[in-house]
């Protein structure tokens, strides 16, 4: 009965707590889970310039983002994402993609409600319509298209000068005293991923078929061959004998058994030959000889 109740209560567990199934997840057992966030109502976000469509939640302490239909924050030099922004928590064995988009500096530009030295008329959005329109805006290219994310005459950066500040943020990532201390307790093939090449499938020799002995068939004889495919119930040809199948249990060619008279092979009778003179001789009376002829 308990072993039910508790097959029951990790069932229910499984059905209220999704688990993440996208790559880059690593759900240890090792690693340990952030604390959880309080929040008093659902949070809301403002978009970040010079990204696209990532928020963020100002009003915490700690860093709370939303990109790409799921909630980040980093804790303690590694990352954890869900689809709910209080619970659910995994651990992400990578730093997302969208993280080095976002300026270092934008607390104090929110607090100044400025950015780069342009006015920053930032929107709060709130949870419930961040949830029914992110990923149209995502698509449209909302915020930087048709609102230049709230700043005022302000143009985008062009995309080498983008992918310099990239590259020099990463760098600063690198650098904080949590992340070595994270990569530092990572097991090395964890801090040096090693990709798998796909293993070449052995090719499959095509199998040889040793010929086929051809069974050779003795050769019937002209005539013998049309004795044997004579249909039965039709008389055979002048000096032939009609084919009879073989009496059973008699072997071929020895004495036949008691009882059983032997075929015997009819005699032709021969047409006499007319004499000279073109007479046929009478029935019953022999025909004299030439010799014997009685003279006139």
């Amino acid at each position: 009965m308990k072993k039910l109740v508790f097959a029951i209560m990790l069932l229910m567990l499984a059905m209220v707590e999704p688990v993440p199934t996208m790559a880059g997840v690593d759900v240890s057992i090792g690693i340990g889970l952030p604390p959880p966030i309080i929040f008093g109502a659902p949070p809301a976000v403002i978009v970040m310039p010079d990204t696209n469509g990532v928020y963020v939640a100002p009003d915490i302490d700690g860093d709370l983002f939303f990109w790409d239909g799921w909630w980040w924050r980093p804790w303690e030099g590694r990352w954890y994402r869900s689809y709910y922004y209080d619970r659910g928590w995994a651990y992400y064995n990578n730093v997302p993609d969208f993280y080095f988009d976002v300026d270092p500096g934008w607390r104090r530009y929110y607090s100044d409600h400025n950015w780069y030295g342009h006015p920053w008329d930032y929107e709060r959005i709130p949870h419930q319509r961040l949830q029914q329109n992110w990923r149209n805006w995502d698509h449209d290219r909302y915020w930087e298209r048709q609102r230049t994310w709230g700043v005022r005459n302000y143009q985008p950066r062009p995309q080498p000068q983008l992918q310099e500040l990239r590259r020099q943020r990463e760098t600063q990532y690198q650098q904080r005293t949590e992340v070595q201390r994270h990569q530092q307790q990572m097991p090395q093939q964890q801090r040096q991923p090693q990709v798998r090449k796909p293993q070449a499938q052995p090719q499959r020799q095509p199998q040889v078929r040793p010929p086929q002995q051809q069974q050779h068939q003795p050769q019937v004889q002209p005539a013998e061959r049309k004795r044997a495919i004579a249909p039965q119930g039709l008389p055979a040809g002048r000096g032939e004998q009609q084919a009879r199948p073989a009496a059973k249990g008699r072997p071929q060619g020895g004495p036949a058994p008691g009882g059983e008279r032997k075929q015997v092979k009819p005699v032709k009778k021969q047409k006499p030959v007319a004499p000279e003179g073109g007479r046929e001789p009478k029935e019953g009376r022999r025909p004299a000889e030439p010799g014997n002829a009685p003279m006139r």
